[in-house]
């Protein structure tokens, strides 16, 4: 007599699940998939956690933080402060560093996980700008990390202000300054903003429901269509043996690459960790409470608003006055050359595509060196930043150094113009070189130190011919030719004008694309 095996709970279990929710056939697709094998890509892993680092501290922070702006006289557990008025904000801000269990230590690797996040998210933007992973099909995947980018800039600042110390108090000052110099709305904007004459009675309130809620959904909606986008478009990879344009070589999802992104995950946590533990950041009982009457010396903001700072204080002070109106060009423009700043990182493929007229799916990345003036450009646009971070603290700059202050702002006023066009300048020239020693690599092999004297006397270095893999990687990349500029003819051989746009494209295209790059 036969009888039949009652399956195991977990597997029935599993049985019901699949019957309704189709998990085996999406894990049988999705969880092989492969992914590529490289150090750089660890840089969106370290975006990825430290957000989730963020939420995690954040939704802790929020169950002791009070967000009013209500005056109440301190009387807690730090001395100095004791029997001074300060906002709800501040006193709660006090108690979670000083009476709760563990709270300082969740304050601050909440803020340096913010600093991370921000810093891993550019640096992931870079590496993507770079290696040309931008280009189609992932110009929205771009525009979905950008957005993020620009997000993640305004939550640090909602972030930064929610204690209403002293320094971010002056930070909302500055806030505020830029705000009043809009033409037209800017009176009414800073109203709105802080419910009245600065500082307020609700900026508190209303900074803490977008830098809880309003920020961190868009943020974590855009990592999840950005991670369907990665999986959907197939990761790209770098040039090399056995990789083309139409398959991925690495580990699969499923068990390798989740092993150890799962261990990557407490390896940046426990980082975080420890610079929290050891290096003090934002000790909100040194600045005090927010008064509209004080500024606290050296201020600061985080680095990621360093270049708007920047632009702010080396802007002349110019003012023009008209039919009894008054625009502050010296707060204004900088207003204006800030967001464009950002959008011309964000519309750089769209840009590039139009130019270089490449309409073609990549997955391939580029060698920076391979494309000279797209690398030359990403440099220009981080060294416009690194000068503005300078003049973002002049006054730091000039105490510490003891230099004169006004130096200091005459040389980022003029670096702001020049520094972009020398990095420009001899970044390209070092691709190009690099390009070239590729060339003699690809054709004479490599030096070998060694020097041999021939039979008639002449002396020459011997030359080790490289592995067919590392000519393979060397001569993989694609070698575009630059369009040609001239008349043009139909399917029937008419021949027809050049606008002035596609004569224009044909120029940038040739710049973009240099004759001398080319193994």
């Amino acid at each position: 007599m036969s009888t039949t095996r009652q399956a195991p709970a977990g597997e029935r279990m599993a049985d019901w699940a699949d019957g309704r929710l189709g998990i085996y056939g999406l894990g049988r697709t999705y969880l092989r998939k492969v992914f590529p094998d490289h150090w750089s890509f660890m840089l969106g892993e370290i975006c990825l956690y430290s957000f989730i680092i963020l939420v995690l501290t954040g939704v802790y922070l929020t169950l002791f933080f009070h967000p009013s702006m209500n005056e109440v006289v301190y009387h807690g557990s730090y001395a100095p402060l004791n029997g001074i008025r300060m906002s709800e904000a501040y006193a709660s801000t006090l108690d979670i560093s000083f009476d709760v269990r563990g709270g300082l230590l969740i304050r601050q690797i909440h803020h340096w996980a913010a600093l991370v996040f921000l810093a891993a998210l550019l640096v992931h933007m870079m590496r993507h700008f770079f290696t040309g992973s931008f280009r189609k099909p992932r110009e929205i995947n771009w525009l979905f990390g950008w957005l993020m980018l620009i997000i993640g800039l305004f939550e640090g600042l909602t972030g930064y202000s929610l204690p209403d110390d002293l320094l971010s108090g002056t930070g909302m000052r500055f806030v505020d300054g830029a705000v009043l110099s809009t033409p037209v709305v800017g009176t009414y904007l800073s109203m709105f903003l802080f419910g009245g004459e600065f500082p307020g009675h609700d900026i508190v309130s209303r900074f803490y429901s977008v830098h809880v809620l309003l920020f961190p959904g868009i943020i974590a909606a855009l990592v999840v269509v950005h991670l369907i986008l990665v999986v959907y478009h197939k990761h790209t990879q770098f040039p090399g043996p056995g990789r083309t344009e139409k398959n991925v070589v690495g580990a699969p999802l499923m068990p390798v690459y989740m092993a150890k992104a799962g261990g990557f995950f407490f390896l940046v946590f426990g980082t975080i960790a420890v610079i929290a533990a050891v290096a003090a950041i934002n000790p909100v009982w040194s600045y005090g409470p927010y008064r509209p009457d004080q500024v606290s010396t050296g201020a600061q903001p985080d680095w990621y608003l360093g270049f708007s700072e920047g632009l702010i204080r080396i802007m002349p002070g110019w003012e023009i006055n008209a039919w009894g109106h008054t625009l502050v060009l010296g707060v204004f423009v900088p207003l204006m050359v800030f967001p464009l700043m950002l959008v011309f990182i964000g519309a750089y493929p769209f840009v590039e595509a139009w130019i270089t007229g490449d309409r073609r799916e990549h997955h391939l990345l580029d060698r920076p060196r391979d494309r000279p003036v797209r690398t030359a450009i990403g440099a220009a646009w981080i060294s416009e930043y690194l000068v503005l971070l300078v003049g973002g603290g002049n006054d730091l700059w000039a105490t510490h150094f003891h230099l004169s202050i006004n130096a200091i702002t005459w040389t980022v006023r003029v670096a702001f113009f020049v520094m972009p066009v020398i990095v420009f300048v001899v970044t390209r020239r070092v691709c190009l070189g690099l390009r070239r020693r590729d060339r003699e690599k690809v054709l004479h092999g490599r030096e070998t130190g060694i020097v041999k004297r021939l039979p008639h006397g002449e002396f020459v270095e011997v030359h080790e011919r490289l592995s067919p893999a590392e000519l393979f990687t060397l001569t993989q990349g694609e070698q575009p030719q630059p369009l040609q500029l001239g008349p043009a003819t139909d399917s029937n051989g008419v021949t027809r004008r050049t606008g002035l746009a596609q004569r224009v494209r044909v120029r940038l295209s040739r710049a973009f694309y240099d004759e001398k790059s080319r193994v």
